[in-house]
């Protein structure tokens, strides 16, 4: 196997194929992930979510970020029902008076809630993303696992079996990968392992972006302060975008039966160390389940 590692959207990323990548191939993986980030990204200035932050209004899409925008409301409408509110597109506001700002100033201030009712606010529609009101659009909870998806497709043509990793988010075509779920507080340990069979598995923990006394990145849109129950999270699906909702959404009550709904296998980790698990997980633990 042949392994590509690049850097993209602030973190590493490995696609793994069974021959060297042609760099017209390189290069289109380059392009919809600049695509993708020129739209979603509250880090760029230029961004399509960042022109409408400060006053609202349309945005004009092309076709793919259009289809993206729909897929992944669609899913954040599930998750923010099943969680009442704790997941929220708007929540970017929360992540910036915490310190997680486009320039990472990571100085916080008082915490600030996600406006609520968030689907009466933003919408897409066929060629276009609407916001009614200012707020900052941040699609952490789902973008990764979207992006992940679309560059797997464009892959697809490849012989044998690719593995597209987003650092943690990953996507395996034409084959299986046993994959290890890391330790949230020691990345050198594992948990446990799960095969990967032409699936997805997304993963989230505290520890990846934390900063000052007790902040990350994982917050509960309705008071916009940092989880504090659990601390890491899998999820097993058949496409990225819904094993990265899961695994977001299974930080807040109601994340599991979404989970369980969208047939998405899981695990969790609590703070005090407890370990949940979905019942049909392909793999194995290292600790007993609380279930």
């Amino acid at each position: 196997m042949h392994a590509w590692q690049f850097d993209a959207i602030g973190t590493q990323w490995e696609i793994e194929t069974v021959d060297t990548l042609s760099g017209a191939v390189r290069a289109g993986v380059g392009a919809i992930i600049e695509a993708f980030d020129a739209t979603w990204s509250r880090f760029r200035d230029d961004s399509v979510i960042s022109s409408l932050r400060s006053q609202g209004g349309t945005a004009d899409l092309t076709p793919d970020a259009a289809a993206d925008a729909a897929a992944m409301l669609e899913v954040y409408r599930d998750l923010g029902r099943a969680t009442a509110g704790a997941v929220s597109p708007l929540i970017g506001s929360a992540l910036e008076a915490l310190g997680y700002d486009s320039a990472l100033t990571l100085r916080p201030g008082p915490p600030r809630a996600a406006p609520a009712g968030w689907e009466r606010m933003l919408r897409s529609d066929h060629m276009s993303l609407t916001l009614d009101e200012p707020a900052v659009i941040d699609v952490g909870a789902v973008g990764k696992g979207r992006l992940v998806d679309l560059v797997s497709d464009a892959l697809a043509h490849l012989p044998g079996r690719v593995t597209v990793d987003g650092s943690g988010d990953l996507r395996v075509r034409g084959g299986s990968a046993r994959v290890a779920l890391e330790h949230p507080y020691d990345p050198s340990m594992a948990i446990g392992v799960v095969e990967v069979t032409d699936a997805a598995l997304c993963a989230s923990a505290v520890t990846r972006r934390a900063w000052g006394s007790g902040l990350h990145h994982v917050l509960d849109g309705r008071t916009g302060l940092p989880v504090r129950t659990w601390v890491a999270t899998w999820a097993l699906a058949a496409d990225a975008l819904h094993a990265d909702a899961a695994a977001s959404g299974l930080f807040f009550a109601g994340g599991p039966e979404l989970a369980d709904r969208w047939g998405a296998d899981w695990v969790r980790m609590s703070s005090d160390g407890r370990i949940e698990r979905s019942r049909g997980l392909a793999g194995e633990l290292f600790t007993e389940p609380a279930r």
